[in-house]
């Protein structure tokens, strides 16, 4: 049954943001600017630390990784969205909805993965100072890096295949996208099964590393705190205040919609709490890291002056 009414229903109607034609005109804009400046802000990271040698640190090698993941993914919902908004009909192909939400799944828990392996990073740093590029070497950047990827990918691809395996009563989807709490609610059974699923995937995918955050930085805070001079407190607190943001941005609203979906939350909060996670969060990461961080913006005068140089 399940499977006749999903090569039946060939594509899925998204309900979007606002019914209202002005409001939409006006999100439009809005999210059009967030995009393009997101675009921008992460291309230029990933572009400064390619070209200056003085970036090519672990660090920011992880950065560069994660500015990649914050262009894919938000290039997985966002255009879409921003075509509806200027759209009388908002429909998207079945084959595409099962792909959207395979890679914004995917994409979104690589970051997790991505965001707990930078916490280790700034650990080894802070506490292990004299030890940090031999513990950190390049072989271990992209073997953790590689390991966030396929670790996403593969949660990814379970919550996808058990998703739609169900049978669908409605192709109407309460969201701009195609996103798991939502398409389960087109469910004609009981979803309960998948709803552990979920839970458990949260789990694994937001809750461990969380705990290696924590851990990390229960570390990190105890060896500050050992150090005697202001100054000396200052410099170690700022290598992780960045990373430490984005952290607290990420894991806190993600958290609140997946680790607790018998909470009950309703569609719109859910709604809410996915835009900020695909359009703010990844616009702030670069402000986050570069205008608070005078190593990357000392790259960018340094790059920049070798561009006038050359003209």
């Amino acid at each position: 049954m399940g499977r006749e009414n999903q090569t039946w229903m060939s594509e899925f109607i998204l309900l979007g943001l606002s019914s209202c034609w002005e409001t939409q005109v006006s999100l439009f804009v809005l999210f059009l600017v967030m995009y393009v400046v997101t675009m921008l802000g992460n291309f230029i990271i990933v572009l400064l630390i390619r070209l200056d040698s003085r970036l090519n640190t672990p660090m920011y090698f992880f950065l560069s990784v994660l500015s990649f993941v914050d262009i894919c993914y938000t290039n997985s919902t966002v255009p879409q969205m921003l075509v509806h908004f200027l759209s009388a009909w908002k429909s998207i192909p079945f084959y595409s909805c099962v792909l959207q939400l395979s890679v914004s799944l995917a994409l979104g828990g690589s970051e997790f993965f991505l965001l707990g392996a930078m916490a280790y990073d700034r650990y080894v740093a802070v506490c292990h100072p004299l030890r940090y590029t031999v513990i950190m070497h390049g072989g271990l950047c992209l073997g953790l890096a590689a390991g966030c990827l396929v670790a996403g990918f593969v949660n990814s691809l379970m919550e996808t295949i058990i998703t739609f395996q169900l049978p669908l009563c409605h192709n109407v989807i309460n969201h701009f996208a195609c996103e798991v709490l939502a398409v389960l609610r087109l469910s004609c059974v009981d979803i309960s099964f998948n709803m552990v699923m979920v839970t458990i995937s949260g789990f694994l995918v937001i809750m461990l590393p969380c705990v290696l955050v924590l851990f990390s930085y229960g570390h990190i805070v105890a060896a500050i705190l050992r150090i005697r001079s202001t100054q000396g407190r200052h410099k170690a607190f700022g290598t992780c205040a960045s990373h430490l943001t984005v952290v607290s941005m990420c894991f806190g609203t993600v958290i609140f919609t997946y680790v607790r979906p018998a909470a009950g939350s309703s569609a719109e909060q859910e709604k809410m709490v996915s835009l900020f996670y695909a359009v703010v969060t990844p616009m702030m990461n670069p402000f986050i890291y570069s205008l608070r961080n005078k190593e990357v913006m000392s790259a960018s005068r340094r790059v920049l002056g070798k561009f006038n140089e050359k003209k």
